[in-house]
C-alpha cells in the first residue's frame, strides 16, 4: 500500500495550491479518502473527508468555503484545492485512506504559508 502525497510548498497568504495524493496497492474505489494536517506542536486534525464515490464530502470548520477535497477514481488520485490561505494553515498534510477497520497514511506534505 502506498499513499504518496504530492504539491506542498510556500506560498504567501492569500495564495492557493493543490494537493495530490496518488494511490496504489488497494482497492481504491472501496475507501473513504481524507485530509489531515499536523502543525508543530499541535495534534494531527481532520481537514476533510470525500467518500468512496465522491458522492459526499465533510470539512473541518475553519476549512470551509476555502478548502475543496476532490478525487478521480480512474487517476487513484485525491486533491485537495487549497485557497486563501493563511499562515496558521501551515502544516504537514497528511493523506489517508480508510475503510472498515483499515486505515492507511501517506508520509505528508509541508505547506508553508508565509510573506
Amino acid at each position: 500500500v502506498q499513499l504518496v502525497e504530492s504539491g506542498g510548498g510556500l506560498v504567501q497568504p492569500g495564495g492557493s495550491l493543490r494537493l495530490s495524493c496518488a494511490a496504489s496497492g488497494f482497492t481504491f474505489t472501496r475507501y473513504a479518502m481524507s485530509w489531515y494536517r499536523q502543525a508543530p506542536g499541535k495534534e494531527r486534525e481532520l481537514v476533510a473527508t470525500i467518500a468512496s464515490a465522491g458522492d459526499s464530502t465533510n470539512y473541518a470548520d475553519s476549512m470551509k468555503g476555502r478548502f475543496t477535497i476532490s478525487r478521480d477514481n480512474a487517476k487513484n488520485t485525491v486533491y485537495l484545492q487549497m485557497n486563501s490561505l493563511k499562515p496558521e494553515d501551515t502544516a504537514v498534510y497528511y493523506c489517508s485512506a480508510r475503510r472498515l477497520h483499515y486505515t492507511y497514511w501517506g508520509q505528508g506534505t509541508q505547506v508553508t504559508v508565509s510573506s
